[in-house]
C-alpha cells in the first residue's frame, strides 16, 4: 500500500490562490463605488505623468538659465501654464513637482502608520503601566496643534526632503494608534486568542500571526486617507519656505508665487496650477480611502 504525498508547493499555490480569489472580491465590490474609481483614475493619471516626467518635461526644466519664456509671462499657446518669475515654463514644473509631492506625501503616511500601528497593537496588546504611558503620549500628541509640531521640527532640522517626511511622520500617528489599539483590543477577546496562548504563543506569535493580519484592512485604509493630509502638509511646510529649496514641489511654487508678488499683482497663473494639483490629488486619495473603507468594513455604510 503506497501513500501519496502532498507536494511541498501545493500549500503555497492555495494560499496564493486564496489571495488572488480575495484581491478579485475586493476589485468587484471597489469598482461598484463611482467616486472611488474616479478618485483611482485621478491618481493613476498623476502617478503615470510623475514617472513620465523625465520624458515629457526634461530634467533641464527646472534650470533657471535657459528658460524658455520671460519673467512672469502670461499663459500662451507656447507656455500653456504661462511662466514663473524665472522665465521657467509652469506646466513643466507642475508635471515634476508631482514627483516630490507624491514621494514625500506616501513617505510620509507610511512612516505616521508605521509608527501608530507599532503603538497600538503592542498598547492593545500589553496593557497595564506601558498602554497607559503609550495613551497619554498619543493624547499629548492629539491635543498639540500638529502642523505646529511639524513646523517646529523641520525648523531644528536640516532642510530636506527627509526632513519633511520625518517632521510629518512623527506628528500623525496618534490617530492611528488609537484606531488600531481599538481593534486590537476587539481581536485580543476572540477564541482562537485563547487557544494560542494556550498552545505556547508568545507575545510576538499572537501579534504577528493572529492580532497583525486582523487590523490590516484599517491600516489600510488609514494609509489612503493620511496620505492625502501628508501631501497637504508637505505644501504647507514649503509654502512656509522650510522646505528643500533645491528640488521643485507643489508647495514650493506656491512659496516662489507668494515670493514673487503672484498674489497682489494678480498673476493668476502663477498660483492656480499647482494650488489645483494638490487640490486634485488630496481629493482623490479621499475618495480611494473612503471606498477602501467601505469594501474593508461595510457597516460604515459609505455612499457611492
Amino acid at each position: 500500500m503506497t501513500t501519496e504525498k502532498i507536494p511541498a508547493a501545493r500549500p503555497r499555490a492555495l494560499a496564493w490562490q486564496r489571495r488572488r480569489a480575495s484581491a478579485a472580491r475586493f476589485w468587484r465590490q471597489y469598482r461598484t463605488h463611482r467616486a472611488g474609481v474616479l478618485g483611482l483614475a485621478t491618481l493613476a493619471l498623476f502617478v503615470l505623468l510623475a514617472v513620465a516626467a523625465p520624458l515629457l518635461v526634461g530634467s533641464d526644466v527646472a534650470d533657471v538659465t535657459d528658460a524658455p519664456g520671460s519673467p512672469l509671462e502670461r499663459p500662451s499657446g507656447e507656455l500653456p501654464f504661462g511662466a514663473d518669475r524665472f522665465g521657467r515654463n509652469l506646466l513643466g514644473l507642475v508635471i515634476w513637482g508631482a514627483r516630490v509631492s507624491l514621494l514625500v506625501g506616501l513617505l510620509a503616511a507610511v512612516l505616521s502608520v508605521a509608527i501608530g500601528t507599532v503603538i497600538g497593537v503592542t498598547a492593545g496588546h500589553f496593557r497595564g503601566w506601558y498602554a497607559t504611558v503609550m495613551m497619554r503620549i498619543t493624547d499629548w500628541f492629539l491635543v498639540m496643534p500638529t502642523l505646529v509640531l511639524a513646523i517646529a521640527l523641520a525648523t531644528v532640522m536640516s532642510r530636506s526632503l527627509l526632513t519633511i517626511v520625518v517632521a510629518i511622520g512623527v506628528t500623525t500617528w496618534p490617530t492611528t494608534a488609537r484606531l488600531v489599539r481599538a481593534q486590537t483590543l476587539a481581536v485580543e477577546t476572540r477564541p482562537y486568542i485563547e487557544r494560542a496562548r494556550a498552545l505556547g504563543g508568545g507575545h510576538w506569535h499572537v501579534m504577528s500571526r493572529h492580532v497583525l493580519p486582523n487590523v490590516m484592512p484599517l491600516v489600510l485604509a488609514q494609509t489612503t486617507l493620511i496620505i492625502s493630509s501628508a501631501i497637504l502638509a508637505e505644501a504647507t511646510l514649503a509654502f512656509l519656505g522650510l522646505g528643500d529649496p533645491t528640488v521643485v514641489s507643489w508647495g514650493g511654487l506656491l512659496q516662489d508665487a507668494r515670493e514673487a508678488g503672484a498674489v497682489s499683482a494678480g498673476h493668476w497663473w502663477y498660483l492656480v496650477p499647482p494650488g489645483i494639483a494638490i487640490a486634485l490629488v488630496a481629493l482623490a486619495f479621499t475618495l480611494c480611502g473612503r471606498a477602501v473603507e467601505s469594501v474593508l468594513n461595510p457597516r460604515l455604510g459609505v455612499s457611492r
